[in-house]
């Protein structure tokens, strides 16, 4: 792990934060709610600023930051306090955040698209050798493959992903020539076969992978296809984990980020020098905007995707017994979230030092 390498990535982090917290920042001051303080990082203070009505501060730990609205989970007789706005100046507020880390992800994704191309596509083309069966399943070389078992394939790495998680029988559909080809459920075993340097290898047998001439509207549509791509990830993780099929010692926190940014630069320096180093951390940095954008909107309090759900539980509720409820009980179990968020962040921060040795 370069030094290089970590100290980007830890710039990189920070960006992030500042992004999320400024998305929240000029929602609040565009709707016109006051906000007492804007942050980036946590922990004690080491640079502050009063400008106006808000105080600036770069705080000690670079693990979070935020924006800290007059009225938000407590109660303010103040007019302009965030709890004294109507839910749908709340909503705007509360997701600004996760847009703006979207944003970001799909700006650094386009960068990488411009800078090294797009990634190979999902063509077929062609078989290795002894497996020549799965050209009777009826796909042909040049077929791109459109969705395996239901999951849209964009790109090479989805093909990858979704045959791996498959099983040797997939539901397989293709581009050809332009239209839909639904080739219905098509066997694809792992066979004993000899790759290129004539090893022997247990694989499928099917050569995937093209690299086509960019122009702006693919490098927009690739873009866009990639950054739902790691939308898609980061669901399919939240699944895993849930399920049991990840445990607890697969997450990551900012030292577990960091260490694999750190050989995901080595990675990419080992391939293509600094170009390749600087090409995948801006590639993981996009993955992780993205996965920060999606975090935030879950419902789990202490999350913007928390607030989101009491301003909407705060309207039935205003809805049935016609009163408000007070901003101090929604502090109570804010409260509640944030140390059982801070726990987890603790624990994963001990698996990640116990991996790291």
């Amino acid at each position: 792990m370069t030094v290089f390498s970590i100290v980007l990535i830890i710039i990189f982090f920070g960006l992030l934060i500042a992004i999320h917290e400024f998305g929240h920042f000029v929602a609040a001051k565009a709707l016109g709610v006051k906000v007492n303080e804007f942050a980036i990082g946590m922990g004690p203070k080491l640079l502050s600023a009063q400008k106006g009505e808000t105080l600036y501060t770069w705080r000690a730990l670079p693990i979070g930051g935020f924006c800290a609205m007059e009225g938000e989970g407590e109660s303010s007789d103040d007019p302009r306090a965030f709890g004294n706005k109507p839910g749908w100046k709340k909503l705007i507020i509360l997701a600004a955040g996760a847009f703006m880390n979207f944003v970001a992800g799909l700006v650094i994704i386009l960068i990488i698209m411009v800078a090294a191309g797009s990634p190979a596509m999902p063509v077929f083309t062609g078989v290795m050798e002894g497996a020549e069966a799965v050209l009777d399943t009826g796909l042909q070389p040049g077929d791109q493959l459109y969705t395996i078992d239901g999951h849209r394939i964009y790109f090479q790495t989805d093909a990858f992903l979704f045959l791996e998680r498959g099983g040797e029988d997939v539901d397989v559909v293709v581009l050809r020539n332009g239209e839909k080809v639904d080739l219905g459920t098509i066997h694809l075993p792992y066979r004993q076969l000899t790759d290129e340097t004539g090893q022997q290898v247990e694989k499928r047998g099917i050569y995937i992978g093209q690299f086509r001439e960019n122009n702006l509207f693919t490098i927009l549509q690739n873009t866009w296809y990639q950054a739902v791509d790691y939308v898609r990830l980061v669901w399919m993780g939240l699944g895993d984990l849930i399920t049991g099929a990840m445990g607890l010692r697969e997450l990551s926190g900012p030292i577990g980020i960091v260490a694999m940014a750190g050989d995901v630069g080595e990675a990419g320096a080992a391939v293509a020098g600094l170009f390749g180093a600087v090409i995948n951390i801006l590639d993981f940095t996009a993955l992780i905007a993205i996965n920060l954008a999606v975090m935030n909107l879950l419902p789990i309090p202490a999350l913007d995707g928390g607030q989101i759900l009491f301003v909407f539980v705060g309207w039935v509720y205003r809805l049935i017994t016609r009163r408000k409820i007070n901003e101090k009980y929604l502090g109570y179990v804010n409260a509640v979230g944030l140390c059982c968020l801070l726990a987890l962040m603790a624990i994963v921060a001990v698996s990640d030092v116990v991996k790291l040795f």
